[in-house]
Order: C-alpha cells, then structure tokens, then sequence
C-alpha cells in the first residue's frame, strides 16, 4: 500500500512539473527573464505580429507568477513596422474610437484577462497600440501604449484637414 502511494504521488508531482513546464512555453515565446532566486514570478516576452496589419510586430512583456492563482497585472508593449503596411491591411482595421481587440490571454483561474487593442488615428495615419489588464470584479488601471506611424508606407495617405 505504501509503495502504491509513493507511486502516485510521484506521478502526480511529475503531472504538476509538466504542468507549470508547458503552461509557460508559447511558441511565441522570444524572452525570459527571473526575477530572483526565491520567487516564482517570471517576465515572460511574447511577440505579436498584427493579425490584420501583418507588417506590424509587437513585443510584449508581462509577469507570470507559476505558483500563483492569479498573474500580476503589469505589462508593456513595443510596436515597430517589420514589413510592408499595404492600403489593403488599413482598410481591414477598424476605425471606431474604441478599436478593437487584436490579442488576448488569460492570466488567472478568476477571469483576469491581458487584451491588446489596436486602435487608428486618422488624423495622424498612426496605429496605436495599448495593452491592459480587465478583471470582471476590479479591473486594474495599468496599461502600455506603443504607436506605429504609417508615414513612408504605402498605406499613407494624406491626413484629410477639415477647415471651419
């Protein structure tokens, strides 16, 4: 009986390793870095590249906390052109006030979620990035902004100037 038990709960902390292991792995995965000796939270860096603008990478970073119910809720965001920006990709974006949500993923088992929306000023023929926490119960006000001008691409256009 005592053997059996050994068994299983060996197995059961190897489940728990492979676990916390492949949780943490993401293809999308460029960087890792420790923050100390004796802790378990980690800054883990991802790239985005912009599923509709696809000459558009983004580099995230952000806290993981393996042993931890919920991940903490700071981040930050760098977005550089890395290939072409086409008319075609901007006209796909959508162009409300709020933008819209580009990528998402969860950081807790209680619904805390990191979004990164992409929202366009015409004004300026910019892409503004920004990366932010929301939590069903009480969100967090952190966020990262990044911007990616689209002047000397061939999606720029001359920003339309409306006169009083």
């Amino acid at each position: 009986m005592l053997k059996k038990i050994k068994i299983y709960g060996s197995l059961f902390i190897l489940l728990v390793i492979a676990f916390f292991v492949f949780k943490g792995y993401s293809k999308d995965e460029v960087g890792n870095v420790s923050l100390g000796l004796f802790t378990t939270k980690d800054i883990k860096i991802e790239k985005l590249t912009d599923p509709e603008v696809t000459g558009v990478t983004c580099h995230i970073s952000n806290i993981v906390a393996d042993l931890d119910f919920s991940d903490p809720s700071e981040s930050s965001i760098s977005c550089r052109q890395t290939g072409d920006i086409t008319m075609a990709m901007i006209a796909n974006v959508d162009k409300s006030a709020s933008g819209e949500v580009v990528f998402k993923k969860s950081k807790s088992i209680l619904f805390k979620t990191l979004k990164i929306r992409r929202i366009f000023d015409q004004s300026t023929q910019t892409l503004i990035y920004i990366s932010y926490s929301t939590k069903e119960i009480n969100g967090s006000y952190k966020h990262a902004m990044s911007t990616v001008p689209l002047w000397g691409t061939k999606a720029y256009s001359e920003p339309v100037v409306e006169i009083n």
